[in-house]
């Protein structure tokens, strides 16, 4: 079969399944991302049945360094997808992530109590947390390099914002379950129980995604990519594999912390630290969510007329500029948390819609999916899995909130600095 073949094959199946596909990553990534949020919605809630719940602070930073070390899993799971993704195509590894993510939020949810087995539930937790890892360690690459390949060059940036968007979508509907639930649910029935259903509700809807996933189409690069490997036609890369592995370490680590910061853990550090209501925290961090969904799609699109690297600069170095002043606005009421995360994650939103082409751009076919992957897994364990635990310690704990601002605004600069000075401009880069 020759690549002109694979080439023509792709394109009559396009506009039979390109909405599946579409569909099919999305829903899968948002997914995905509900999973991850869950477990830092309902963080004070898992540190009280979980955990010996006599020192709530102390229960609450066990949650999270959990929470981190199912980081610690994601490097590994992005070599293990990559290699799949790269090797046996982009569906097989989505289809395996999707499984894999869902097992552990079914875990999770019928995990027993610490006061019913005592520490057994958090080792228990800490599996569960490990499976999720190695899962969203292959997903995310997997997705975002699927929906870069089967984009028009011109409209790559558009496109691959749709990461960001699923994904935060995900997020969007794991804070709204959760401040529903919170409303509808009595605090007692909560802490007993109420708890462990979005997790079970993550597993159900992990099945549907999976019969999804089993009828996408392979894209087009990856087809003709695997032909021109058997005939050793590969295209010339863009620059060396390493030099392209520590561009996404550096652009990654600065955006990475920010985005848990503001996007993820905002509403549980508000009730933890500022003494605001669990409820009203919920809704004024999915009001911020909103907004940055909504801005996504813009950015990405303005990336694709004017440039990546003047998109990333003005985003990374606008989030500097806001983090201490929106830091400094938070207070205990729920309008302080609303315009402190939607400010920021306006902006930061800039970064976070193009980082999925950007990273699809500098590397080849054959290694696209694990060259990004490796690298990004590593700087998400490192920052993004890290910044709850830091930011709880240093908040709730030390009183020095600043130092952890001062420390966020200096991973901002640096990823600013990568984009400036090292990293090309690939707008439009044929894949």
């Amino acid at each position: 079969m020759t690549a002109t073949t694979v080439s023509a094959q792709a394109r009559n199946a396009a506009p039979r399944s390109q909405k599946r596909t579409v569909f099919a990553t999305s829903f899968g990534n948002a997914l995905e991302w509900f999973d991850w949020q869950i477990y830092a919605t309902f963080a004070p809630f898992i540190a009280a049945q979980l955990f010996n719940a006599e020192n709530p602070v102390s229960s609450l930073l066990q949650t999270f360094a959990i929470f981190a070390v199912g980081f610690l899993a994601r490097p590994l799971g992005g070599l293990l997808f990559g290699l799949i993704a790269d090797r046996r195509g982009r569906k097989v590894s989505l289809i395996l992530a999707v499984t894999a993510a869902s097992l552990g939020s079914l875990i999770i949810g019928l995990t027993p109590t610490h006061a019913a087995i005592g520490a057994w539930a958090a080792v228990i937790l800490l599996v569960a947390r490990l499976i999720q890892g190695l899962a969203h360690g292959g997903e995310m690459p997997a997705a975002q390099t699927y929906l870069s390949e089967i984009a028009a060059p011109t409209k790559r940036g558009l496109w691959s914002s749709l990461i960001y968007v699923s994904g935060t979508t995900g997020i969007l509907c794991a804070t709204l379950f959760g401040a529903v639930l919170t409303g509808v649910i009595s605090e007692t029935a909560m802490q007993e129980w109420g708890w462990r259903i979005p997790f079970f509700v993550a597993a159900a809807f992990g099945l549907f995604v999976l019969l999804m996933r089993v009828g996408m189409q392979e894209t087009e690069a990856f087809e003709t990519g695997r032909v021109q490997t058997l005939t050793d036609a590969r295209p010339t890369p863009l620059m060396s594999a390493g030099r392209a592995a520590l561009l996404v370490i550096l652009l990654t680590l600065g955006a990475t912390v920010s985005f848990y910061v503001w996007g993820v853990t905002a509403p549980a550090v508000a009730t933890a630290t500022h003494g605001m209501a669990p409820g009203a925290a919920l809704w004024a961090g999915a009001g911020g969510i909103v907004l940055f969904i909504a801005v996504l799609p813009l950015w990405g699109a303005l990336s694709d007329r004017i440039g990546r690297r003047p998109v990333l600069l003005i985003s990374l170095l606008g989030t500097a500029a806001l983090y201490f002043p929106m830091q400094n606005l938070m207070s205990d009421q729920p309008w302080t948390l609303l315009v402190a995360t939607g400010t920021v994650l306006v902006f930061l939103a800039g970064t976070m819609s193009i980082l999925p082409a950007v990273f699809a751009e500098l590397f080849p076919t054959h290694i696209r999916t694990v060259g990004t992957a490796v690298p990004y897994s590593i700087a998400v364990a490192l920052f993004g899995g890290t910044s709850p635990y830091l930011q709880t310690y240093f908040g709730a704990q030390l009183e020095l909130l600043w130092l952890f601002s001062l420390y966020a605004v200096l991973l901002l600069l640096i990823s600013a600095a990568t984009a400036f000075f090292l990293l090309p401009e690939t707008k439009g880069r044929a894949l």
